[in-house]
């Protein structure tokens, strides 16, 4: 009797849960709509704002059409001059975002860790944090020169900051009791940091990679107005100075796609990292 009874009730258990599993190919349509879902504000506004030129409601002269800066990256493009301003615009950020990244580890992991060193270092370097990017600009031209140099120092000073004070803070909001318990179990130093403090601290150490890559991108605007000739930075004055809105425009559009690639990158790069995660945001998590 038993037995006829536990049969159905599991048979019923198993049905309800192949109803509430989503299908496979479900999967895949979300995995590819979700990206789809962020062009739709962007590809609106454009064809909102290509059929107001259209009607003729504006000119378009100042904001050109989406079509004209489309026309206007086509010609950049098929000249080669597009892919030169890129490469170079595209390797002062990353020589830039390198040694940032790596100066604000550093102190930053320093200044958490050690409550001397932060004693030491905090109040300087968040007085140097209020200073603004271009102030940092004639200082730059003295020391090092017009030339990369300056430029990369510069995009560098940007990126350090938010690496700096991201580190130290997640450091210091690490969870006290779970220090207690790596001391229970008389974890070393090291093995301190690797088993308990670095899982803690990656998930606010992702965003403040990505915060410096977003302002090393900002950076390198004012770095390349230091008498560069090639670049997306002198590619906005040179259409500024020559009166060309399709050509400012496209070098923002252009920024805006290497800037959103970019942080994808680094989303990409570190979501292995952070699989241990049962966050809110994660798929599943409650989105």
């Amino acid at each position: 009797m038993a037995m006829t009874v536990e049969l159905p009730a599991r048979e019923q258990t198993d049905a309800r849960t192949d109803a509430m599993t989503p299908p496979a190919s479900s999967g895949h349509v979300a995995r590819y709509a979700r990206p789809a879902l962020g062009l739709l504000l962007p590809v609106g506004l454009a064809i909102v704002w290509e059929i107001v030129v259209w009607l003729g409601l504006s000119n378009g002269r100042l904001v050109p059409p989406p079509t004209k800066i489309f026309a206007t990256i086509m010609e950049l493009a098929r000249s080669g001059e597009l892919s030169r301003h890129i490469a170079a615009t595209l390797t002062r950020v990353g020589a830039g975002f390198g040694i940032g990244v790596v100066a604000g580890t550093l102190l930053g992991a320093i200044s958490g860790y050690w409550d001397l060193a932060r004693r030491l270092l905090d109040p300087t370097v968040q007085a140097l944090r209020a200073i603004p990017s271009l102030a940092w600009v004639p200082l730059f031209i003295l020391w090092l020169g017009i030339f990369e140099t300056s430029k990369v120092a510069l995009i560098a000073a940007g990126v350090f900051f938010p690496v700096y004070l991201g580190v130290m803070g997640a450091i210091l909001s690490v969870d006290r009791k779970i220090v207690e318990v790596g001391r229970i179990f008389r974890l070393s130093g090291p093995a301190m940091i690797r088993r308990i403090l670095l899982p803690a601290v990656l998930p606010a150490y992702v965003i403040a990679l990505r915060v410096g890559l977003g302002l090393g991108w900002m950076f390198v605007v004012a770095a390349e107005l230091m008498g560069a000739s090639e670049g997306l930075g002198y590619l906005l004055l040179d259409g500024q100075q020559l009166g060309k809105p399709a050509q400012i425009l496209a070098a923002i559009v252009i920024f805006a796609i290497l800037g959103k690639a970019t942080d994808w990158l680094i989303e990409i790069a570190t979501a292995p990292l952070l699989r241990w995660q049962d966050a809110f945001g994660r798929p599943g998590g409650g989105n």
